[in-house]
């Protein structure tokens, strides 16, 4: 790296690195400073390949609730879409947001609630739709399944970000965080992976030999070689021209992972040694199975809000959507603390928080419009990217940004990766929801785990949720109220596992006498101030930009506006002196998404 450069870029911005100068971890490049330009457009290629695995996950496990499954162009316009909200919604993010250096990206919290929404009985497939042959993918009547499903979606999506928006710009995403514990962001998280475990096995059953050479693939690079480095060229104004290490398999596993079995599986494919007979075991590894899409795909599209039709309202949609919201919203502010650390940013004003939350809702609101089936929400794997960077400059995920839409307009890039053989996704699936799972379970690890009340909590809430949804889809008869309304409301909310479990979670630790530090309150206050501890800066790196702050400074009525940055350093001050008692009474808890290994 050029450390001349880096050092006028410190004294130009110099207000976030000293906030990480005494850490021998401090990032190269802080959060307001700017890296060179053929090294940012490096590096925002390196996290857009990050994000790649579990951005694409998403689509196409919706795609089997939409009846899209053979339907190989539609799910390319899907990924399209996707890549081109989340670069729009990680540049509102960067900009208007929390301002930190943070990726927006799709959530597999409402992935979870979309799926039990389209598993009702009134939005289940046709059982025609399961068969390529009855499938004519340019029929009307196919086009309507499809669409009035992805519709509805759209819609719930839409009307429930609203809480989103209202939480975070309302300043109320502190009050609630006061209530959630680890006991109910364990069963909750973990119930997100552990949800979708029949999708990882139908797919990863497609032909076990592929799927068990991407797992291995994939915990070869991320576990085992990713302290190993590759020597690259490198040049610079003090070592000219010299070599580097580059740490491929640490940054990107996923993709490595899924590159070379789909790269085998096409050898076996032009060579047929894969079965070309679809009835036959092994079929669906062949990576010309979906081949049209990459022909009949157009070169540029461009993504629009109702570009599927003209969104609707499910009742039990939006309460469904609503649970994995509040999921999400949860694990976003343990984000905003994570990558502030890591970008050498102080620690998150509360302003900036709410501001991150309601942004979040509003991409969410985008999402919705546009049409992806999905919400956004921070990506964890990229604020571990800037962990192993040391680079936390926000103009790289602006950049990245910027790329993603880039990505999301063309049409052919979409096409290519519906192209990736079943099994390759089914290896990735297990890999990444296990993980997922793991995550939520980590949580525990603040609580007193020998405390008989925490195990029952735990326990019983894990149980139920994976209980009262098995047992409700096999017998939807019974949960019958007269209401069709009440009906479609109680089936969705309780046939997704992470409500059910959260729900227990959050009732049971709340009413259950137990002291904080039993409950885990306590070690996630102290983890929250380890985390700010080592950021000395100012917070001015979260004040809006093109003058916007220096406006609403001259306005009296700021100060009773949540998401405004004001003048508070007497309050800084205080908060430096107050009781660790009365500290702790404001403190959120900390959680990281984890959804790539």
């Amino acid at each position: 790296m050029d450390k001349q450069v880096k050092g006028e870029a410190s004294k130009t911005f110099g207000s976030s690195c000293v906030a990480a100068e005494d850490n021998r971890n401090k990032p190269t490049y802080c959060v307001t400073d700017v890296p060179p330009w053929y090294f940012c457009i490096f590096l925002a290629l390196q996290h857009y390949l990050t994000a790649f695995g579990g951005i694409i996950s998403i689509p196409l496990i919706l795609s089997e609730g939409l009846c899209l499954q053979h339907d190989s162009l539609t799910q390319s316009r899907l990924i399209n879409t996707i890549f081109f909200v989340s670069g729009l919604c990680t540049i509102l993010q960067v900009t208007f947001g929390v301002r930190l250096p943070i990726l927006q990206g799709g959530t597999f919290s409402l992935l979870t609630p979309a799926m039990a929404l389209l598993s009702v009985p009134e939005l289940k497939c046709p059982a025609w739709t399961q068969n390529s042959t009855l499938v004519n993918t340019s029929s009307p009547v196919f086009i309507e399944v499809w669409q009035t499903r992805i519709t509805t979606l759209q819609g719930s999506i839409m009307v429930a970000s609203v809480l989103q928006v209202l939480v975070g710009f309302s300043g109320l995403i502190g009050f609630l965080m006061r209530f959630i514990g680890p006991l109910t962001i364990a069963p909750t998280v973990s119930l997100v992976g552990l949800s979708l475990y029949d999708s990882a096995g139908e797919k990863a059953g497609s032909h076990w030999a592929i799927s068990v050479l991407t797992m291995t693939l994939i915990i070869l690079f991320s576990q085992y070689l990713r302290r190993v480095p590759i020597p690259v060229p490198a040049y610079s104004k003090t070592k000219k021209l010299h070599t580097s290490k580059f740490y491929p398999f640490q940054t990107v596993p996923i993709l490595l992972g899924i590159a070379i079995p789909w790269l085998f599986c096409y050898l076996l494919t032009i060579y047929d040694v894969l079965p070309s007979d679809s009835a036959q075991y092994g079929y669906l590894a062949r990576t010309d199975v979906k081949g049209n899409a990459l022909i009949e795909a157009s070169w540029f599209i461009f993504p629009y809000p109702g570009q599927w039709g003209i969104p609707t309202v499910s009742l039990a949609g939006v309460f469904g959507i609503m649970a994995g919201i509040i999921c999400s919203m949860i694990e976003s502010v343990g984000d905003y603390h994570t990558c502030a650390r890591l970008s050498g940013a102080p620690r998150p004003p509360k302003h900036a928080i709410n501001r991150g939350i309601g942004v979040e809702g509003i991409g969410s609101l985008l999402a919705g419009a546009f049409g992806t089936g999905n919400g956004t929400t921070s990506f964890c794997e990229n604020i571990a990217a800037l962990d192993i960077t040391k680079v936390g400059s926000r103009t790289v995920i602006l950049l990245t940004g910027f790329f993603m839409i880039l990505m999301g307009m063309l049409g052919k890039i979409g096409a290519i990766f519906t192209t990736i053989p079943t099994p390759v996704l089914g290896g990735m699936f297990l890999i990444m929801f296990g993980v997922i799972s793991a995550a939520g379970i980590s949580n525990l690890q603040y609580t007193d785990m020998n405390s008989s009340r925490n195990v029952f909590i735990f326990g019983f809430s894990m149980f139920s949720a994976l209980v009262i949804p098995n047992w409700i889809t096999k017998y939807p008869s019974y949960l019958q109220t007269g209401v069709k309304e009440v009906d479609q409301v109680l089936t969705t909310l309780l046939t997704t596992n992470m409500f059910v479990g959260g729900f227990l979670g959050f009732f049971l630790d709340n009413t259950i006498p137990g002291t904080k530090l039993e409950r885990g309150l306590l070690g996630l206050e102290k983890l929250q101030l380890e985390d700010s501890g080592s950021n000395l800066g100012t917070e001015e790196v979260y004040n809006l930009p093109f003058g916007i702050t220096s406006y609403l400074r001259s306005q009296s009525w700021v100060r009773y506006i949540p998401f405004c940055p004001r003048e508070d350093h007497k309050s800084q001050s205080e908060d430096n002196i107050m009781p660790q008692s009365q500290k702790s009474e404001d403190s959120s808890p900390i959680v990281t998404k984890q959804t790539a290994v």
